[in-house]
């Protein structure tokens, strides 16, 4: 049995992982409120609305209450690796199922954006402890957490820069909701004055107080589901950012013509079909997905997480995959140079990219310039960096004659003799074999398929 890390805080059970399934237990404690959860309707209520995480019951061991079998996610992801809407759906997710909660008089007592996870295409509540009997005259217990994890969050990057969700990984229990306030424009709109700056007073005001005052007290079923109303209209008006990035055209700036552009999507194409059982795929510097939809039309029963840096980027995909229901493609933003680190307690509360990953192949088409140009990246760290993720590598490298790689050297000294194919090669066949290369007719690239040894 191996215990999930991040599940020790709650002491109403855990998670682990044993034969590659994941269990939930559930105490004896939590006795009461998990049998409300199931036979007030809650739960199936929120089942049949893809709502929360699926769950079978088994038997019992080792001293629990109930056991249960839980669906796997695909991907962990986090909330600072989500584009805009993303954040946004999830923080609506979690809203709505509260609202279910309260109308079978029970309720989230936290609501942590860590308990929304994307799977099949749509974000779920993954945490079915979270519930727990709807006292009316108590204050909505996860209200601050709920406003720090998401309010705060969504309301700097829809007002100040969507860039600002990256500060979710210095505070991992949610943006101090006195430092969001100090960071938003002066004018705000007044549910944000409410919810965040008024909040944050009230905080500093009863931070040392011995019986601190929530405005919130004496509340009804009717001021509960109102509180909710609010929130949930007011994340609604949250707005997009509109922002140009770098690569958000990159397609259509491209030095490829029609002959190489097809010719790249026919190797791909030929290079995944190649491959035996492909359940996951990671594409590193993604943009908005066009390649990683191409490798997914060639293995329709895998899945894919896309990667990429660029927020707009990210975004467009995001929403395109939206729009059509794909239950297959999840966009990410990922600065491959800085990726998710390990945060949290020891670290290990919530795990680096590297522990996250069981993919069977990697993309990295159209990237390795970026990295060992733009940021010296030598090709043996490349090499042993990439190793570390996948049994198979399927990597484009770009020349130094490309156009791509001459506007970056245009700016600077010319300091990499060693950036060549053989050089290339020399420095991948450390960790894999090359099981097929091809130049990509119409360009001066070559795509690669590796073998991890």
């Amino acid at each position: 049995m191996n215990k999930i890390f991040s599940s020790f805080r709650d002491p109403c059970g855990y998670i682990y992982e044993e034969n590659g399934k994941i269990y939930r237990y559930v105490a004896p404690s939590y006795k009461q409120d998990y049998d409300k959860l199931i036979n007030s309707g809650l739960y199936a209520e929120l089942i049949k609305n893809n709502r929360l995480i699926k769950t079978k019951e088994i038997t019992p061991k080792n001293g629990a209450y109930k056991l249960l079998e839980v669906e796997k996610i695909d991907f962990i992801s986090y909330p600072y690796e989500w584009s805009f809407n993303a954040y946004k759906d999830a923080a609506l997710l979690t809203l709505k199922v509260q609202k279910s909660a309260l109308m079978h008089n029970m309720t989230l007592k936290d609501a942590s954006a860590y308990n929304v996870q994307f799977h099949n295409g749509n974000p779920v509540f993954i945490d079915t402890l979270s519930f727990e009997n709807l006292d009316e005259k108590a204050p909505w217990a996860a209200y601050k957490q709920f406003c720090q994890h998401f309010l705060a969050p969504l309301s700097l990057m829809s007002l100040k820069d969507v860039r600002l969700s990256c500060l979710m990984k210095q505070y991992i229990d949610g943006i101090p909701l006195d430092l969001a306030s100090e960071l938003l424009p002066f004018n705000i709109p007044f549910g944000l004055w409410l919810n965040i700056r008024l909040n944050a007073y009230f905080q500093k005001k009863y931070e040392t107080s011995q019986t601190p005052k929530n405005r919130f007290q004496n509340m009804s079923k009717t001021k509960h589901l109102a509180l909710i109303e609010g929130l949930t209209q007011l994340i609604k008006n949250l707005k997009s950012p509109t922002r140009e990035t770098t690569w958000e055209n990159y397609y259509d700036l491209t030095n490829y013509n029609k002959t190489a552009f097809k010719n790249k999507e026919n190797l791909l194409t030929q290079y995944i079909k190649s491959l035996k059982n492909v359940k996951l795929i990671a594409d590193f510097g993604a943009n908005n997905g066009y390649f990683t939809n191409i490798a997914l039309k060639a293995t329709p029963n895998a899945k894919a997480v896309a990667f990429d840096i660029d927020v707009n980027a990210v975004e467009k995909n995001y929403m395109e995959v939206k729009k059509n229901q794909k239950t297959n493609l999840l966009p990410l933003v990922l600065d491959v140079l800085n990726p998710s680190p390990g945060i949290g307690w020891d670290n290990r509360e919530r795990e680096d990219l590297k522990a996250r990953a069981d993919f069977d192949v990697i993309m990295a088409l159209a990237l390795i310039h970026h990295l060992s140009i733009s940021a010296n990246i030598p090709f043996d760290y490349l090499a042993s960096y990439f190793a570390n993720f996948a049994p198979y590598l399927i990597i484009e490298f770009v020349p130094k004659d490309d156009s791509q790689v001459q506007k970056l050297l245009a700016s600077r000294a010319d300091i990499f003799p060693w950036y060549c194919e053989d050089e290339f090669e020399k420095a991948f066949k450390k960790y894999y074999t090359i099981v097929q290369k091809d130049k990509i007719k119409g360009s001066l690239r070559s795509l690669y398929l590796l073998k991890r040894k």
